[in-house]
């Protein structure tokens, strides 16, 4: 696991700490976790096998990472957020929200960690950032990101507010600005702090 800073911008009022677990280096090259593209299950179309795959996957990396979070942060409790899939809650089925129930799984089993995963969720539709060209039979429709957009667009639980949240997504992508509204609009909401937490960390071209 890799500690880096989310830097602020018009999206973010002030820099912010973050971790990663492994670099996203684009889907089928060496060490790559595309697990989390199977995770994503766009379609819903994947089989059942490659998707408990991919949560066994995923389960094992959470459980190596977050305590190790918990313990560098030191606050006695961490509400573990998800950042909400691009478009609204009743558009997937839950084979495509696995990524935050996996989270949620492993949350419940770790102390000083409190499931927050259902703080966050969408219910208006917003542009699928990382499918930049348009895809057959998908219609990837909703606003690109601006400053605002996960507050316009979500509901926000009131729980968040004076509570040390940690902000968990699946690929962090530099300039895209997604997981940077998402840390501001929380510090807007009155939390405590914000600790952000990708698996993968995308390398310049790798979509």
């Amino acid at each position: 696991m890799i500690e880096f800073q989310i830097n602020a911008n018009d999206h973010l009022s002030q820099d912010a700490l973050a971790f990663y677990h492994v670099r996203y280096t684009g889907m089928g090259k060496p060490a790559n976790p595309d697990y989390l593209n199977h995770l994503k299950n766009t379609y819903n179309s994947f089989a059942d096998r490659k998707l408990r795959v991919a949560v066994q996957e995923l389960t094992s990396v959470l459980q190596e990472d977050l305590p190790k979070i918990h313990a560098r942060i030191e606050f006695t409790e961490l509400h573990v957020c998800v950042v909400p899939r691009a478009k609204a809650e009743k558009a997937y089925h839950k084979k495509q929200q696995l990524f935050r129930s996996t989270v949620r799984s492993v949350v419940r089993r770790i102390p000083g960690l409190i499931d927050g995963t259902n703080y966050l969720r969408r219910h208006t539709n917003t542009k699928t950032t990382h499918l930049r060209q348009p895809i057959p039979n998908y219609n990837n429709d909703g606003p690109e990101p601006y400053p605002g957009i996960l507050e316009d667009t979500c509901d926000i639980s009131p729980e968040v507010r004076d509570n040390h949240i940690l902000l968990i997504d699946d690929i962090y992508t530099p300039g895209v600005n997604i997981d940077e509204d998402a840390i501001g609009t929380l510090m807007r909401s009155g939390v405590s702090t914000v600790t952000f937490y990708a698996v993968g960390k995308v390398e310049r071209g790798a979509w």
